[in-house]
C-alpha cells in the first residue's frame, strides 16, 4: 500500500476529506520526526515503540581484501510492536 492508497483508506474510515487527512498525517510524520531529533522515544498504545538508538563504533573487515575498517557511531531509529500488534500478526 502506497501513501496515496493509506490516506485514501483513513479518510474514508474516518468520514474526513482526503486534504484533510493528507495534512494530518503529513503534520503527524513531522513532529514524529522533529521528537526523533530531539533523542525522545514515541509510544503509541496498541502499536509499538519508536525509540532512537546509539551504535557504537566498531571495526569491520572487507572479506575479499581482509582490509579492516573503522565504521564510525551512528544513531539508528528502532521499532517494538506492542504485544497487541504481534498477536494480530
Amino acid at each position: 500500500m502506497n501513501n496515496k492508497e493509506f490516506v485514501a483508506l483513513m479518510a474514508e474510515k474516518n468520514g474526513t476529506s482526503l486534504k484533510d487527512t493528507s495534512s494530518l498525517l503529513s503534520g503527524l510524520v513531522a513532529e514524529m520526526g522533529n521528537q526523533f531529533e530531539d533523542g525522545a522515544s514515541i509510544s503509541l498504545t496498541g502499536f509499538g515503540t519508536f525509540e532512537v538508538k546509539k551504535k557504537l563504533e566498531r571495526v569491520v573487515v572487507n572479506p575479499s581484501t581482509k582490509q579492516r575498517m573503522l565504521v564510525p557511531p551512528k544513531l539508528v531509529l528502532t521499532f517494538k510492536p506492542s504485544s497487541v500488534l504481534k498477536d494480530k500478526i
